[in-house]
């Protein structure tokens, strides 16, 4: 699939390079295959900076796979909160669950078999069998389609899955079998650091300059070719902020669907205006005594967006429970429950913190 370019040659100059250039990440450090595994899943759509205080607590709370198959959902969503896409961690408890199961514990030695978990894909399985086993396999991710095309120049749709498939093939006929985790480590940092996925790729710095065909041709612009993806599903939201002192009101999510078993403030369908968001303060039995129109907000998620405005809405006693409402203490919702970052915004009208910026003010 890469078109009329020999592929082969880019593997001495990359090794070489990436011998120099490798960045000092906390997963490569101890490159076991349950550190290789958690920080593939939390660096899907996450930047690497952002990922690495949340791997280092991940992996302290929860250090192998028995302790994340036996984490309680709470505590599991709560060490993800903020991350985003919470399927990926829910996805890798029920496979810690089968590891354990059907093999007594240790993530299996075999590309195929590691495909047979649950939110383990072409890639992440690659990874984790190069990097942590050695075994020669390519992990093809969009820094790896991003390079190879570039390079060569060639303008196939990376978004059919037949080309990804394809360059999947060539790369694994060009592995080095003694340095198959290098290799698939310095393709990704070569499109992470160099390669960039926005703005001008820095070709001074590239091992390929030499022969790459996208900076002969001044044309790296135009490659990776991408068909375009359908355009995201519009949701508008009114947020309510319900407070009475250091009292929030809190509500679980479904347990199916999205952010499933997530807590969030209440939330209404459409943009609602004062008097709507007040009548249904007061169907839930509440008492307002103050209401304030917040900013507006927007949050984006694969296939969905949410347009969000806010209100703060103070009432009087927050004592008993109704409706499938909590009603918390912000001290105890920081500890305890675990709120989507979709709500970010908002969680600064009750001095809430989530994730890293939780665990950065306490440490």
């Amino acid at each position: 699939m890469i078109k009329d370019f020999d592929l082969r040659k880019i593997v001495e100059p990359l090794l070489e390079w990436f011998s120099g250039h490798a960045r000092v990440l906390p997963w490569r450090e101890e490159p076991t295959p349950y550190r290789v595994w958690v920080s593939e899943i939390m660096l899907q759509q996450t930047r690497v900076e952002a990922v690495k205080p949340y791997f280092e607590r991940f992996t302290k709370e929860l250090p192998d796979v028995q302790a994340l198959a036996e984490c309680s959902e709470e505590k599991l969503l709560k060490l993800w909160e903020g991350l985003g896409y919470y399927n990926r961690v829910r996805n890798m408890q029920t496979a810690a669950q089968f590891v354990m199961e059907q093999y007594g514990g240790r993530l299996p030695a075999d590309y195929g078999e590691l495909l047979k978990l649950k939110g383990i894909g072409h890639y992440t399985a690659g990874a984790i069998a190069s990097i942590a086993y050695g075994i020669p396999v390519p992990a093809v991710d969009g820094n790896v389609l991003r390079v190879l095309t570039r390079v060569a120049a060639d303008d196939s749709d990376i978004m059919k899955q037949s080309v990804k498939n394809a360059i999947e093939q060539e790369v694994a006929g060009i592995m080095p079998a003694d340095a198959a985790g290098a290799f698939n480590q310095a393709l990704m940092e070569l499109g992470a650091t160099v390669c960039l996925p926005n703005g001008e790729p820095l070709c001074g710095e590239c091992p390929w300059k030499s022969f790459c065909e996208a900076h002969a041709g001044d044309c790296w612009q135009s490659f990776p070719v991408k068909s375009k993806a359908k355009p995201r599903k519009i949701e508008d939201k009114t947020v309510l902020i319900i407070r009475d002192g250091e009292k929030i009101v809190l509500h679980k999510r479904p347990k199916k669907g999205l952010l499933a078993g997530m807590y969030e403030f209440p939330n209404l369908e459409g943009h609602r205006n004062e008097k709507e968001v007040l009548d249904y303060v007061r169907e839930q039995n509440l008492v307002p005594v103050h209401i304030e129109r917040l900013e507006d907000a927007k949050h984006i998620f694969s296939h969905i967006e949410w347009h969000m405005t806010g209100y703060m809405i103070k009432v009087s006693e927050l004592e008993t429970e109704r409706s499938g409402l909590l009603f918390v203490e912000t001290e105890e919702s920081e500890r305890r429950y675990p709120i989507p970052a979709a709500f970010a915004k908002y969680t600064k009208y009750m001095n809430l913190r989530l994730g890293n910026e939780r665990f950065n003010r306490e440490s």
